[in-house]
């Protein structure tokens, strides 16, 4: 038997979502943060590979509602620390381009000098040590056949804060696909963060989240365009290029949302930790579900497809399961952030987060440009359509 699950489009008609924007940019990259403090909690949780004896765990420190997220037992990941390093190059003011994207080298390369017990990948932070700063274009990486890990998705999701309208999918792309392949230059690695990037921009724009993975797979011949545009490593691109399409793919069907007319996600009557970790090997590339490029953005979507508008229930599936938990939770917090604010989150779980300060003062300012920006396109729209009606 099977249940069909809206998940989190019944609460876009809520009055949840009424919240401001500048609370919804706030609250995505603060529950970034919390998703990731809770799956990492010092390395414990990431690295218990069994969802059931965390769940126990769980249960012990009284669930969700009583988990009091602060240091020194719930220190944030490399995931938040590099996720913070991407919106601080965003906010620089550097024109899209080399300029940009060797301040995104250079916030990487301070974001690894606070690694101390936050658990960094090695590509991460092989790939950041190599970087010469001193070059206009010594943010390049070379071609990296086995570079498709979550670490460039893990710290992307703000580039749809800061290019969340749909005029602006070219800029989403071109920033995504290149502050991600500076560490992983592989389209399983670099798509990861494109669809990280994509996911924040719709939960900002409104869109259903049911169409969400739909949409993800429709974009990805831009990408590709983008990549051949840019002459970097093609052949070596288009080789690999089908496995994130095809992983997606399969999961959209297996969903029953690889329409653009699907309203409800399919999940199996019985769907709970166990079956749930299952599941999450099944989509891995090696048995860690959330782990690669492809599976952490899919199981992070997948928790709040099937979350049943609980912020408890997307803290179960995306945050605490037996895969690479922190990373599939520092984009399912921040999805959930980015469209309800901080409905229902227990402030236990935020209050005294590491880095809140700094993690809400950097929402508020993607938030101010974005406004500026979106002000200055309607205007010029506007003025636009003026004349023309004036030449007509």
């Amino acid at each position: 038997m099977l249940r069909l699950a809206r998940g989190a489009d019944k609460m876009m008609s809520s009055d949840s979502v009424l919240a401001d924007m500048s609370s919804r940019y706030k609250a995505a990259m603060v529950l970034s943060g919390v998703g990731d403090a809770m799956g990492y909690r010092s390395g414990d949780w990431e690295f218990n590979f069994v969802g059931a004896d965390i769940h126990k765990e769980l249960k012990i420190l009284g669930g969700i509602g009583k988990l009091h997220i602060k240091l020194p037992g719930w220190p944030v990941s490399d995931d938040t620390v590099l996720h913070l390093a991407t919106a601080r190059a965003l906010l620089s003011g550097k024109p899209i381009g080399d300029k940009l994207y060797i301040e995104f080298a250079a916030e990487y390369r301070k974001g690894a000098l606070d690694m101390k017990g936050r658990a960094p990948g090695n590509t991460t932070s092989f790939s950041i040590s190599r970087h010469n700063l001193a070059k206009p274009d010594g943010y390049l990486s070379p071609y990296n056949k086995r570079g498709g890990g979550c670490g460039a998705a893990m710290r992307a999701m703000c580039i749809g804060l800061r290019y969340p309208r749909p005029d602006q999918l070219l800029n989403l792309i071109a920033v995504s696909v290149e502050s991600g392949r500076m560490t992983h230059n592989c389209p399983t690695g670099y798509l990861g963060s494109f669809a990280a990037a994509l996911f924040t921009s719709y939960a900002i724009q409104g869109v259903p989240v049911v169409s969400w993975g739909c949409r993800l797979v429709a974009e990805l011949p831009k990408v590709l365009d983008y990549v051949r545009s840019v002459g970097r490593d093609v052949k070596e691109n288009e080789e690999q290029w089908p496995y994130f399409t095809d992983k997606w793919t399969a999961y959209l069907q297996e969903r029953g949302i690889d329409g653009e007319d699907a309203t409800e996600a399919r999940f199996p009557a019985t769907y709970g930790v166990v079956e749930r970790d299952a599941f999450y090997k099944s989509v891995s590339f090696r048995g860690w579900g959330g782990s690669s490029g492809h599976d952490a953005p899919m199981i992070g979507y997948d928790a709040l497809l099937g979350c049943k508008n609980s912020w408890e229930e997307l803290c179960l599936a995306g945050m605490l399961h037996g895969g690479d938990n922190d990373s599939t939770g520092v984009m399912a917090g921040c999805w959930w952030g980015a469209l309800y604010g901080m409905d229902q989150v227990p402030k236990c779980n935020y209050k005294d987060l590491e880095y809140r300060t700094q993690l809400e003062e950097l929402g508020a300012k993607l938030y101010h440009i974005a406004e500026e920006e979106r002000k200055e396109f309607e205007s010029q729209e506007a003025e636009d359509a003026s004349q023309a009606t004036t030449l007509d």
